[in-house]
Formats: structure tokens, C-alpha cells, sequence
């Protein structure tokens, strides 16, 4: 039993390989591009991924994270579309407090933006439109 799957095991081997030797025009003609050619235009094609998408998202999440890890009470935030003023820092967390004085605790992560300190001729604008 053996023995005949063998035999015809290899017997399919030759034959499939058989075409592959032999000179017709089932052989396929040699590719023009040689083996160097292709591995250049990878290696382009990865530089060009490199440089403008992966390397200035990079930069970008550095300096997002060096802003998250300077955060100090009193700083202004943007987290979610939501504007307040950090009250407490925590680990992993900071609670902010929103313009009506409700206080929210969101995650570091989803802090996407730290508004620069308001000048006092904003402030005084801000305390003048409050109070109409």
C-alpha cells in the first residue's frame, strides 16, 4: 500500500515538473527587470512611507505627549471638544473644570490640545460678556 502511494507520488512529481524543462512555448521568457530593480523600488516606496506619513505622525505624538506630561494646574485644556481648566492632576487622569463649574476626570490620552493662557484684555472681555 505503501509502496504504490510512493510510486505514484513521485510519478505526479515528475510529471508536473516535466513541463519545466522542456522547450516550447509554455516556458515562460526571463522577467526584464532583474532582482535588484524590484528591491530598489521597495526600498523607495518604504522611504517615501517613511517621510511623509509614519515619521511626521512620529513627531507629531511626541510632541502631543511632552504637552500631556507638562500639564500643571490652572493650564487650559481641550479634551473631546471640551474646553476647561485643570483643577487636579492625577496618574493617569485629570479632572477639569468646565466654564459652568461642573468638573469632569478624563484620561490624559484624551486631552488633545493645551490653549495658551489668556492675555488680561481676554479675560476682561470674557468677565464683560458674562455678565450681559
Amino acid at each position: 500500500m505503501k509502496f504504490k502511494l510512493y510510486a505514484f507520488l513521485t510519478t505526479l512529481l515528475f510529471l508536473s515538473n516535466g513541463y519545466l524543462f522542456g522547450e516550447g512555448e509554455d516556458v515562460l521568457p526571463p522577467p526584464d527587470q532583474s532582482f535588484w530593480q524590484t528591491l530598489v523600488m521597495i526600498g523607495i516606496a518604504f522611504l517615501f512611507f517613511y517621510v511623509i506619513l509614519w515619521r511626521p505622525e512620529q513627531k507629531r505624538r511626541k510632541a502631543l505627549e511632552d504637552q500631556r506630561s507638562a500639564l500643571k494646574k490652572g493650564d487650559r485644556v481641550v479634551a473631546m471638544g471640551i474646553i476647561g481648566t485643570v483643577v487636579r492632576l492625577g496618574e493617569q487622569t485629570v479632572i477639569v473644570k468646565m466654564y459652568d463649574g461642573a468638573k469632569l476626570e478624563f484620561y490624559k490620552a484624551a486631552i488633545t490640545d493645551i490653549l495658551p493662557e489668556a492675555d488680561e484684555n481676554d479675560k476682561k472681555v470674557e468677565l464683560l460678556s458674562e455678565d450681559q
